[in-house]
């Protein structure tokens, strides 16, 4: 039996209409938007602190290469999460972008504990909160997030996703652990934050607080 290329989704998710920030937007404006926003699995999870852009013309990008059974949800409408296992070892999680269809994400790379710390102490092995998040492989362990995630909405249970209270410094500087595309600056963090998975050097200050 041939493999969909894209799995079974609702046409859109249906708080994205109502929220504030424009996922179908293009995937840096998207990943920049999302630094403050807070993201939770069954009540667990935190601020995100660092994020990195993916788009179909990005050579870095899961989606450069056209649909498949893996990328699907990528191609499918925004606000849903693209999760995939990186070198075999951890899952990652993506908030999909740009319109339906286009193939853009946001990869979810690290969040400032705030919700259910204690499970996530407990599932993570440590009582380090700084580390608990810091990385995309953490993260979702932090918050048990697995295939079974996948291509559900991020405003769906057992996702949450909110928008940020207030205004965030937000600085940018080259992506990590990509050998391709490796000089775009599309990956997005809080300035100042101690709870990102490494400092951004060079990194420079492109949306400053109100």
């Amino acid at each position: 039996m041939t493999r969909p290329l894209r799995p079974t989704l609702p046409s859109e998710s249906a708080s994205v209409a109502g929220f504030p920030i424009d996922l179908s937007a293009d995937a840096p404006t998207v990943a920049r938007a999302l630094i403050g926003c807070t993201v939770l699995v069954d009540g667990i999870g935190g601020r995100i602190v660092e994020t990195e852009a993916y788009d179909r013309d990005d050579p870095a990008s899961h989606t450069f290469g056209g649909p498949s059974g893996r990328n699907a949800a990528m191609f499918g409408p925004p606000g849903h999460a693209y999760i995939y296992r990186s070198y075999g070892l951890h899952w990652c999680f993506n908030i999909v972008c740009r319109e339906d269809g286009h193939g853009a994400g946001v990869l979810i790379r690290a969040l400032e504990p705030t919700e259910g710390i204690e499970t996530m102490r407990a599932r993570r092995g440590m009582t380090n909160d700084r580390l608990l998040c810091a990385g995309p492989g953490r993260l979702t362990q932090a918050l048990a997030i697995s295939q079974g995630h996948y291509g559900l909405s991020v405003f769906a249970p057992p996702f949450a996703l909110i928008a940020p209270s207030g205004p965030v410094d937000v600085i940018a500087g080259p992506r990590i652990g990509i050998s391709k595309a490796i000089d775009l600056p599309w990956r997005f963090g809080e300035r100042g934050s101690p709870y990102v998975s490494k400092p951004f050097k060079p990194a420079t200050l492109i949306e400053p607080a109100a």
